[in-house]
Parts: C-alpha cells; sequence; structure tokens
C-alpha cells in the first residue's frame, strides 16, 4: 500500500522542548552525578511549533535532502522481547533496509533500544541529536579500533532506524525537523556522561525557521530512517534532529507508544 494513500494534508500546533543557550556546556549524567553536581544542567525553552504530518507526500522525503525518509519495510519478527532474535534477525534486516536506501558498501547495527511502558526507556520529548562530528567519528574508533582510522578516510553516516512495535503510534509520535530549514549554529554540544566513559549528543535552540514533520499513524509495517550524522560535507543533509511529543489531537484512553531504534553506522566506497 502507497504510504500516502488516503492521507490528507493537515498540522498540529505542539510544544517541544528545546535547550536555552548557556555559558557552561550542558551535560547529562546517565551515571550518578559527582556530589555537588546536578544530573543535568540545561535550562529547558519550551516553545509552541507547527508540526506539518507528511503522510499525504511522505514519498518527497529522502535522507540525502531532509534527513529522513519513512518507509514501508514489513519485518519478519513479531517478537520483540527475544534479545537473540533482535540481535540476529531484526539487524540483518535493518541493514539491508539502510544499505539498499543509501547505496553504502556496508552497514552494521551497533546498538538498539525499545521504548514503552514495559521498558526502562520512554520516549523523550527533548530535541535533539543522537551525536555531533566528534562522537561520530569516536564512535567508529571505539567500535573498530583496529581499522577506524582507514575508514574515516571515506564517507560514513550514522543512521537510526526507528520503527513502531505492535500497533500503530497513537501517544507521543515523533517529529523530525527539516534539515533544509536549519543550520550547525542551531546546534550545542552536550556531554553525556556514563560509568565508563563520556559521549557527545547534540541539544538544539530554538529557531523560528525550522520546519517539523512527523507521519501520523505509523504502523509496524513502516519504518522512520533518521540521519544522526553524515561526514559528507557536500551540501547534502548530515543530520536531523528529532523529539517525541504530545500531540494534541490524541485521544485521552490511547495506548502508550512501543517503539524499537536501532543504530547503524554506514560505510561508503571511497569515491562515494
Amino acid at each position: 500500500m502507497p504510504l500516502d494513500a488516503q492521507a490528507q494534508s493537515r498540522t498540529v500546533t505542539a510544544s517541544l522542548n528545546y535547550l536555552l543557550p548557556s555559558q557552561e556546556k550542558p551535560t547529562r549524567y546517565i551515571a550518578e552525578p559527582p556530589p555537588g553536581r546536578p544530573a543535568w544542567n540545561g535550562i529547558n525553552e519550551v516553545h509552541a511549533v507547527t508540526i506539518e504530518d507528511g503522510r499525504s507526500h511522505a514519498a518527497d522525503f529522502t535522507l540525502d535532502r531532509n534527513g529522513f525518509a519513512l518507509r514501508f519495510a514489513p519485518s519478519t519478527v513479531r517478537d520483540f522481547t527475544n534479545e537473540a532474535t533482535i540481535t540476529g534477525t531484526y539487524y540483518r534486516e535493518a541493514e539491508r533496509i539502510v544499505q539498499a536506501e543509501l547505496g553504502a558498501t556496508s552497514v552494521v547495527v551497533f546498538d538498539h533500544t525499545i521504548r514503552g511502558p514495559n521498558s526502562a526507556r520512554e520516549p523523550v520529548l527533548r530535541v535533539h541529536n543522537d551525536y555531533t562530528v566528534r562522537s561520530a567519528a569516536q564512535r567508529v574508533r571505539d567500535l573498530f579500533p583496529d581499522t577506524a582510522e582507514a575508514l574515516l578516510r571515506n564517507r560514513f553516516a550514522i543512521v537510526n532506524v526507528w520503527r513502531p512495535i505492535g500497533r500503530p503510534v497513537v501517544a507521543s509520535p515523533l517529529a523530525l525537523c527539516d534539515a533544509t530549514s536549519f543550520t550547525d549554529a542551531d546546534l550545542i554540544p552536550t556531554d553525556l556522561v556514563y560509568a565508563d566513559r563520556v559521549g557527545e549528543t547534540a541539544s538544539v535552540q530554538f529557531n523560528p525557521s525550522h520546519r517539523w514533520v512527523y507521519f501520523s499513524g505509523m504502523r509496524p509495517d513502516e519504518v522512520l530512517l533518521i540521519k544522526c550524522h553524515d561526514s559528507a560535507a557536500d551540501g547534502r543533509a548530515r543530520l536531523s534532529f528529532h523529539s517525541a511529543f504530545a500531540d494534541p489531537t490524541t485521544p485521552a484512553d490511547a495506548p502508550p507508544r512501543e517503539s524499537i531504534e536501532l543504530r547503524t553506522l554506514v560505510f561508503f566506497a571511497p569515491d562515494a
């Protein structure tokens, strides 16, 4: 079935949590913070924004132009409680989807997160991107220490593969910012401190030029591909920051959202 079948163009107005810029680098502690340090030192800045339902023209969005793409991609996996099935069958499916989308030489899934009421992780109601230029390259070094420098000489990317589990998404859908509507000046590098390492993500300061898009009623046979980083600085989209949001049209008795997201490292041939 076409992704935009019988869809009608519409928008919703919803609140998104941006970050207020400050002199101190934003830091979020995943592990226990040191004495006297808060678990999070950032200050959210809430803005009401217009979010377009992209259903009616879903095929127009691409990773290289907008930083995200909705694709019809049924999975053979039905049980997302089985870790071995996820890291085996589902990882291989996702790698094939991303490789076909971007024409990559190779794709490797390196982690996954399940969100929902039966998981410790809830939807993230904060505008962010999972990586920065620095932390994306560091992820390659962490995972491929023996070949990283050779891999980093060519184009590489990090792409998130996001799928609803069990039923269509009604509550807490995902909003994505069109890469044609922002610049790197909107990004705020943010430390993410674990017990054994310090990662770096990007928070985002508000800009009224941001164009936000979501896809209503996403089904388990669909995936959102979200570009978190692309090393190619040639005019194509390098990322799309995103956030879950409270859709004001959501029925009060809507079931909570359940979803799985995979992060993939994508490598390209030298001439890509």
